[in-house]
């Protein structure tokens, strides 16, 4: 890996990365800062957490000029919690140049933003509304704007500020240099980057933080009608820390979340027809772990960088692959282990089956207490994925005994689910499981038992330690 000062940045810049402490450029910034400090456009797919501020930001405050009084640079973004964080960052890679930065949003006075204009400002950092407000009463400028960001393209997309955005770009002039960065390409934003850029490089980086690999990953066949009695019923089982709802609309955000809160749960519902008040209520309180369940649109959700989340469910079916693994990577991080469960209606198998083939990953259905390892997707077409390890793994079961029943406040489902965390163990594979008063029963395949036994032996399940050995003979 290159260093900073191999990318040819000059010394102020490099004394502000070395004030915050930036070592080594991350992929996206070793790919994106050469070509946008020639001069060129790009196209940068990356996802959030991936250090593309830094990418377009650098070469951005390399090139704006202190003594030049005007507006040099514009990156419009979708959502006012994005706004505010690029605006932090590019004042601290600006700070030793003396340059300016302004942010401009919404559910701000307005007046305020203005004096912050007239006062100067090198760089405006805005939401596409408000950067449109400020164009029609003429606080804002754009003629001498030569370096133009689109971050979070999709997010816009999905706002319906493309349009908009669009009416932006025009008032710029026809030789800025421009750099579009998506966390996903569906085909609007390819269009747009079409019409808009010049002869782009494309740059396209995987975060590591969105790896599925630390994500166990299941999927739900179910019919249309009964998704919420089953998402009901899959939160129940699941008990999660913390859990993301993903849905496609806000009126489908509004409905789960009142049939969740009806049930008796502590839910939060986040969509962008919330003002933003209630918005940013919603997600202190979810940060904060006071809310341990959030029904969310991909656009509201957006702002949302939290390691403490242990589940995702796909409530619908992500409109991409892309989105797929942009969703699920919201658990499993920094180490941790996350699960997510995707609901799919039959008629959405060929969705199912294209996010498989995208992340070369089956994924096995869903069963209460089911704990599986991802599974490589064969070439050929199937119908769904299996487990690694089958119901009777082709041979006889051993039966085992657990002390603790139901007057320890024992359940089915906490056997199961201490045999598939801590032996790791699909749970169809852990069968005929019976809860009696003072004991627990169930049965594994035989060639499991032994590290069954030595997995789970001494483990504490709701306060109890399980003591578990085989029935004898």
């Amino acid at each position: 890996m290159i260093s900073f000062a191999e990318l040819r940045l000059s010394a102020p810049v490099l004394q502000a990365l070395e004030d915050v402490g930036y070592e080594k450029p991350s992929p996206i910034q070793e790919q994106a800062i050469p070509p946008l400090l020639e001069g060129r456009d790009v196209i940068g797919q990356a996802q959030t957490g991936s250090g593309k501020t830094a990418a377009f930001g650098l070469p951005m405050v390399e090139y704006v000029d202190p003594d030049l009084h005007a507006v040099q640079a514009l990156v419009l973004t979708p959502t006012r919690e994005l706004c505010i964080q690029v605006t932090q960052a590019l004042r601290t890679y600006g700070l030793r140049k003396g340059i300016d930065v302004v942010a401009v949003f919404g559910g701000a006075p307005i007046r305020t933003q203005q004096a912050q204009l007239s006062a100067g400002g090198h760089i405006v950092v805005g939401t596409v509304g408000r950067v449109l407000d400020l164009i029609s009463r003429h606080s804002l400028v754009l003629t001498d704007c030569r370096y133009v960001v689109l971050d979070e393209a999709d997010e816009m997309l999905d706002l319906g500020f493309l349009e908009d955005v669009e009416r932006i770009l025009a008032l710029t002039p026809n030789s800025r240099q421009t750099a579009l960065f998506s966390a996903t390409m569906p085909p609007p934003i390819r269009k747009l980057a079409d019409g808009y850029l010049y002869d782009p490089v494309l740059v396209k980086v995987q975060a590591d933080t969105l790896t599925v690999d630390t994500v166990e990953q299941f999927q739900v066949e179910v019919k249309a009608q009964d998704k919420q009695e089953k998402l009901v019923e899959v939160l129940r089982a699941e008990r999660p820390d913390q859990a993301i709802v993903f849905v496609r609309t806000k009126v489908r955000c509004e409905q789960l979340y009142r049939r969740l809160r009806d049930q008796g749960m502590n839910v939060k519902a986040l969509h962008g027809d919330m003002s933003q008040g209630a918005r940013d209520g919603v997600m202190l309180g979810f940060k904060s772990g006071r809310v341990p369940i959030l029904v969310a649109t991909d656009v509201a959700a957006r702002g949302l960088d939290i390691s403490t989340v242990t589940h995702v469910i796909n409530f619908d079916v992500p409109t991409s692959p892309d989105v797929y693994v942009h969703r699920i990577g919201r658990t499993g991080r920094v180490g941790r282990s996350g699960r997510a469960v995707t609901f799919v209606e039959p008629r959405q198998r060929k969705e199912l089956a294209a996010i498989e083939k995208h992340i070369k990953t089956g994924i096995a259905p869903w069963i209460e207490g089911a704990k599986v390892a991802p599974s490589p997707v064969p070439d050929r077409p199937r119908r769904h994925s299996k487990p690694h390890v089958s119901a009777r793994n082709g041979g006889a079961d051993v039966r085992l005994v657990a002390a603790g029943g139901r007057a320890d406040g024992l359940r089915v489902r906490d056997v199961v689910h201490a045999v598939t965390s801590a032996a790791r163990l699909d749970g169809e594979a852990v069968r005929d499981v019976k809860v009696l008063q003072r004991f627990a029963f169930f049965s594994v395949p035989a060639d499991e038992a032994d590290r069954v036994v030595e997995a789970i032996d001494g483990l504490q399940v709701n306060g109890i330690a399980l003591r578990v050995a085989p029935v004898p003979a």
